[in-house]
């Protein structure tokens, strides 16, 4: 926490003010509730506009049942080999989904990667209910999970962020978005699923190929996840992340809106989380040349050389006088 502090401080003196991300892309008729870029290892923040703004999170939702997930198989409660039988509360649930029947199971791995790339809300019914019981005891868990995170302005009311109309809705913050990407980066299982491009979903009869939704594993280098979202009460937002030799920055776009719809908000989140990257990396590379050209700048101290030891002048014979009487 202390490194974090530092390296956060040292960011903001380092770097002057610029212009804003959005500033380059936001027109007439779009809007953006709030963005966040960190640095991965520390949770330093490295550029950020509205970040405590809030906004509805939507299928970006399904990471924080993604952790839990996780966390229960580190916790050794289950392995991505268990298999989760699927409810008909799951198999009823509308939106994006992979059209899960009753009695059918499913592994967890196979489960996480429709979770993850076809953002199925029907997997993270059935997930939610597979480790709780019941959805509002699982939604009452991810709750727990986030204040103890410290995501202080986040409130989750589905497992997937399927809501409608006037809500209740998922409402988290950029900067919540951010802890929670930074704690799932801790997994390297995770970004396996997410840089998936492209997974078969076998099953009986009808195997069904899940591509992933973020367009930016194809266009940014380094890409590897983490998840898009998408709902017309929420509408677009991203939770992504890069990594650069052996540095990463996260970034999240959360609640673009524009009146042309969908496709433009998609586009608009997209750019606006490249940017936030692309800045990233640029001043942790800046941080990163600062700081060798100040140990550079640092003198080497040498330990002093004590002065040699001088004998005494007559210490010769009284050794010969002691050595003459010893017995």
């Amino acid at each position: 926490m202390r490194f974090a502090a530092i390296a956060t401080l040292l960011l903001s003196l380092s770097f002057p003010a610029e212009a804003a991300i959005s500033s380059r892309y936001l027109t007439a008729g779009t809007s953006v509730d709030g963005m966040i870029c960190v640095d991965a290892a520390t949770g330093a923040v490295l550029s950020e506009e509205k970040a405590d703004f809030p906004g509805h999170p939507a299928s970006v939702t399904k990471l924080m049942t993604t952790l839990l997930v996780l966390e229960d198989i580190k916790a050794g409660k289950l392995s991505l080999r268990s298999r989760v039988t699927v409810t008909k509360a799951a198999a009823d649930i509308g939106g994006s989904q992979v059209w899960l029947a009753p009695g059918e199971s499913f592994t967890v791995e196979e489960m996480l990667y429709a979770l993850l790339l076809k953002s199925a809300n029907d997997v993270a019914v059935a997930l939610a209910i597979d480790r709780a019981g019941s959805v509002p005891v699982f939604v009452a868990r991810m709750n727990r999970r986030a204040a103890e995170l410290g995501m202080t302005r986040t409130t989750f009311v589905t497992p997937n962020g399927l809501t409608y109309g006037k809500g209740p809705h998922d409402t988290t913050t950029a900067r919540d978005l951010a802890k929670l990407a930074v704690t799932l980066c801790q997994f390297p299982e995770v970004l396996k699923f997410t840089s998936t491009k492209q997974y078969m979903l076998r099953r009986p009869g009808k195997p069904l190929e899940l591509l992933n939704h973020n367009h930016l594993l194809e266009s940014f280098p380094g890409c590897d996840g983490l998840k898009t979202g998408w709902t017309v009460a929420a509408h677009a937002s991203i939770v992504t992340t890069a990594k650069d030799k052996d540095v990463r920055v996260i970034a999240i776009v959360l609640g673009c809106q524009s009146s042309a719809g969908a496709k433009s908000e998609q586009r608009l989140r997209d750019s606006l989380a490249d940017d936030l990257m692309t800045q990233g990396f640029e001043k942790l590379k800046k941080l990163e040349a600062e700081k060798a050209l100040r140990l550079a700048r640092t003198p080497v101290l040498t330990p002093a050389r004590k002065p040699p030891v001088k004998a005494k002048k007559d210490e010769g014979f009284w050794d010969w006088l002691g050595d003459l009487f010893s017995f």
